[in-house]
């Protein structure tokens, strides 16, 4: 395979395509959905907040709101198949996430488990409920968006980082599991945005995007047919950099940032 061709189909037109996301309330998610709203698609937005929902549908005619917990695996099933005798989903991005900063020496496990339902077992539920669909029609698009926070272990991290890094693995597992089946599979993985999850780090957040940069980013990757979506690239190929350093110059090198 030539280097240059995209891993994904390119997907450049959105007129007329069913986009389902899911925690779209706020943040990348909401920007996501009203970006593609108006480059012509039929948005279906789901998250926890009624109330946020039905906002970003009086904002956005056409668009549809179906309220859902991502860690009810049943309410996700019920979800998915109520949608899916509308019309076929298109495309599916799994936003929703939770976060809190979180050490080794002071764990919370309920929010470690909180951690875990939201930002993997979600999706895993979001995926087991659309993929039959998916692979029934031989089309479709599967995007899941992770973190840089997942490239290695950071201080601060613990809680958080592991649930991205494997969100990673699920992605780049998904596309090589179905490709041959017609179905695309993206791996968003922002830098520092600006949303409720970030409002809470007391540091210094480097190369800070807003959510509609966040969004055009990820439109322009989508348009280009890349597996990994990453942004924004003055701060995310410096961490790709600290991803192949060896382990001994790797803790030396990260402990000396955030010291």
């Amino acid at each position: 395979m030539p280097l240059l061709t995209p891993l994904n189909p390119p997907i450049t037109d959105w007129r007329g395509k069913t986009v389902w996301l899911v925690g779209a309330s706020t943040g990348i998610g909401e920007a996501t959905a009203s970006r593609l709203h108006a480059l012509g698609a039929r948005v279906v937005v789901s998250a926890r907040k009624q109330v946020a929902l039905d906002t970003f549908v009086l904002a956005h005619p056409g668009s549809q709101a179906l309220a859902l917990d991502v860690t009810d695996a049943q309410a996700v099933q019920a979800a998915a198949h109520t949608l899916q005798t509308q019309a076929p989903l298109d495309c599916v991005v799994y936003c929703a996430g939770h976060y809190n900063a979180m050490r080794g020496s002071a764990m919370d496990l309920p929010d470690l488990q909180r951690h875990l339902a939201v930002n993997y077992s979600g999706a895993l539920a979001v995926l087991h409920a659309v993929i039959p669909g998916m692979q029934a029609r031989g089309a479709g698009h599967i995007s899941l968006i992770g973190s840089v926070a997942g490239y290695r272990g950071l201080p601060n991290g613990l809680a958080y980082g592991p649930t991205k890094a494997a969100l990673i693995n699920l992605a780049e597992t998904l596309y090589l599991d179905l490709r041959g089946a017609g179905i695309g599979v993206s791996l968003i993985n922002p830098g520092f945005v600006q949303t409720p999850l970030t409002a809470n780090n007391d540091f210094d957040m480097p190369a800070l995007l807003t959510p509609a940069q966040a969004a055009q980013a990820i439109v322009q990757g989508w348009a280009q047919g890349r597996f990994e979506i990453h942004f924004p690239k003055r701060f995310t190929l410096w961490l790709k950099m600290l991803r192949i350093l060896p382990n001994r110059a790797y803790f030396y090198l990260t402990r000396r940032a955030t010291l």
